[in-house]
């Protein structure tokens, strides 16, 4: 069940083992989720200025003149969302400039996308702000009592 790195397994269930398991190792090294929910907050931004929709036969056209603010505010949010992946050492940086950008959104671009851009905006800007760095090697927790730490159990303890 589990990928044996000696077995001779082969075909394409254990190459997709693989490859989830180094997808699973480089998502754990970066802001994963913060790019993904920046990413996702470009797209409606971008797309509602320029499309027309239609509510049971009526037109609802969210034209505005700040269509090309709206395109600019997009495309920067998916580029932020691209870079949190493959640049993670500029996080704080890329999180305060999502956050920026979301909340400019609002009156820009059609209420940051019908909110559909907005919110993810925030949520991805506060992810990025907040995300650690994982540590190469963690270190032990030390014990809450130093006796405690000392006694193998096979004996009483010493004061």
């Amino acid at each position: 069940m589990f990928l044996d790195p000696f077995s001779n397994r082969s075909g394409p269930r254990a190459i997709a083992d693989d490859i989830r398991l180094r997808f699973r190792a480089w998502r754990g090294e970066r802001p994963f989720w913060a790019g993904l929910f920046t990413l996702t907050a470009g797209l409606p931004i971008m797309y509602f200025p320029y499309t027309h929709l239609k509510l049971q036969g009526i037109a609802l056209a969210l034209s505005t003149t700040s269509g090309a603010g709206s395109l600019i505010i997009g495309v920067l949010l998916v580029v932020l969302g691209v870079s949190l992946w493959f640049q993670p050492h500029v996080h704080v940086f890329m999180g305060i400039a999502t956050l920026l950008l979301a909340l400019v959104s609002f009156p820009v671009a059609n209420f940051g996308g019908l909110f559909l851009g907005l919110i993810p905006g925030l949520i991805g800007g506060s992810l990025a702000c907040a995300w650690i760095p994982p540590t190469s090697t963690a270190a032990p927790l030390p014990a809450a009592n130093p006796v405690s730490a000392a006694w193998d159990g096979s004996s009483k303890p010493s004061h």
